[in-house]
């Protein structure tokens, strides 16, 4: 499947139009609804393979960030071997009470995968408590970039946003 193809079928899977509030608090007509292509094992797979290719070559551990990088990650690491750290907007209140799951993140150079990218701000707010639990963070792997260039929250945050889309290139596949 070229790129074209799989933005296509990303965006008729995915792309809905209505009123719909983002995490951002903003409200936009239309909407990714990022779940239809992620619980699609073949669209899945081939959204995996293209991102791949968009790791940095030091990445040591992939950061899945809850809940949309989670099955984004697992696809990835079937591919590549890499392992997986699930991190939570919050500690559970449970258990290890961590908010970071899975392998040692001290020291190692980790990759954050997330789905759609808008302002970055719970990527940033994910990067600070890893950062602060050691970790080594710097770039951001993502499939929908719908941020239209207003990536001043990563920037500040020194980190650089690697997307496999951006919403006007599924827009434009779309209409194809």
């Amino acid at each position: 499947m070229t790129k074209t193809e799989l933005a296509r079928e990303v965006f008729r899977l995915s792309h809905r139009t209505g009123e719909f509030k983002l995490r951002s608090g903003k409200t936009s007509n239309e909407y990714f609804d990022k779940y239809q292509f992620e619980s699609r094992p073949s669209v899945l797979r081939d959204v995996a393979k293209m991102l791949i290719p968009l790791l940095p070559s030091d990445t040591e551990i992939l950061g899945a960030l809850e809940m949309g990088g989670i099955p984004i990650a697992t696809a990835i690491a079937l591919e590549t071997g890499h392992p997986i750290v699930f991190v939570r907007k919050q500690p559970k209140d449970y258990g290890t009470c961590r908010f970071a799951e899975g392998p040692d993140i001290k020291g190692r150079k980790i990759t954050l995968i997330e789905d759609v990218i808008t302002t970055g701000g719970q990527i940033v707010i994910s990067a600070t408590d890893l950062r602060n639990d050691g970790a080594v963070i710097t770039d951001v792997v993502g499939v929908i970039d719908r941020s239209e260039g207003k990536t001043e929250k990563l920037i500040e945050a020194k980190l650089k946003l690697h997307a496999l889309f951006t919403m006007a290139e599924l827009k434009s596949a779309g209409q194809i």
